[in-house]
């Protein structure tokens, strides 16, 4: 495994950590898990198999990623399984992306459920047709109670168009309130954020070796560490995702306070 690791900076005194850095994010275990599902494509070429045998291998990646998260005490895994550049691929590989989120949705849900698992979604749906659509709006309803983790799965999503829908929004909220938006703050932006409910990242994980967020949760990622690792997602297992964990507490983080 290769992974970047952040620079170490000197350490804070447990007072200066205290006042400076909420309780979520002193935890040596990340809160929030992140990652960029990368490598299906040639995890299939490797073996002269066609992509859609990446992408299903992929399925079972998830599966392994989600138990390693219940395991490790992580309460949000967010998972980028189709963004918004992902619609420039070929017609055939487009289907077979959104042929196997039907499957996902058709075959998982109930099983994740029955884990105490709440699913989430997060991106622009208007793409999808109703079928699927009424789909994730029956998986969010079926374990919105569930507790133990929240799965969230980035579908169709760019965190560009994020950032300008709620900028967007942020702005007619304050002319129809009469608020100047020259005077809003971050805390303004971040309520109309579609992660507005959740903690950011604590850790943004990518695989295969590629080394870029690739328009990923980019609002959300300005604190977050990030891990590099060189196994194609449908090799990830529970010890990748340990070891990442395990790198995650060697870090210092400071959040932009100056250590004292």
């Amino acid at each position: 495994m290769s992974v970047v690791t952040a620079t170490s900076f000197p350490r804070m005194t447990p007072a200066a950590v205290e006042q400076a850095v909420p309780e979520a994010l002193r935890s040596a275990v990340p809160r929030h898990v992140a990652i960029i599902m990368d490598g299906n494509g040639r995890w299939a070429r490797a073996r002269a198999l066609p992509r859609l045998a990446g992408h299903r291998a992929g399925i079972e990646a998830v599966r392994r990623a989600v138990r390693a998260a219940i395991d490790n005490g992580v309460d949000y895994l967010t998972l980028f399984a189709f963004s918004s550049e992902n619609w420039q691929r070929s017609p055939e590989e487009v289907s077979d992306l959104t042929g196997l989120l039907r499957y996902y949705l058709r075959t998982k849900v109930n099983e994740l459920h029955e884990e105490g698992v709440r699913i989430r979604f997060i991106g622009d749906f208007s793409r999808f047709d109703e079928e699927l659509r009424k789909a994730i709006a029956q998986a969010e309803a079926l374990t919105i109670a569930n507790t133990r983790l929240t799965l969230v799965l980035a579908l169709s999503y760019g965190g560009r168009a994020e950032i300008l829908q709620a900028a967007a929004r942020l702005v007619q909220a304050a002319l129809m309130e009469g608020r100047d938006p020259t005077q809003l703050k971050e805390a303004d932006f971040g309520q109309y954020l579609q992660t507005a409910d959740m903690p950011d990242p604590d850790l943004i994980v990518r695989t295969s070796g590629e080394c870029r967020l690739s328009n990923f949760l980019l609002w959300q990622s300005a604190y977050a560490e990030l891990a590099f690792d060189d196994v194609l997602w449908p090799d990830f297992n529970e010890q990748h995702f340990e070891n990442l964990i395990s790198q995650f507490a060697r870090r210092e983080r400071r959040f932009g306070v100056r250590p004292v």
